[in-house]
């Protein structure tokens, strides 16, 4: 369970901009998208591991 203290004189955008940010960070989103529907677990490594050399490669051409 996420908990937000509202500080005195703070607007509700603040701390609600604050609690999406817990919220993203925890996963809890991500994880409920993943579980929607199986992946078998070679497909899943497959694409993770396209995606660590899509995320080298765009690495490499920034440090030209």
């Amino acid at each position: 369970m996420i908990i937000i203290n509202v500080k005195d004189n703070e607007s509700v955008d603040k701390a609600l901009k604050r609690f999406k940010k817990k919220f993203e960070r925890t996963g809890v989103l991500k994880e409920l998208r993943a579980r929607t529907f199986f992946q078998k677990p070679s497909v899943t490594k497959r694409k993770q591991k396209e995606r660590a050399v899509y995320k080298q490669q765009l690495f490499a051409n920034d440090n030209y």
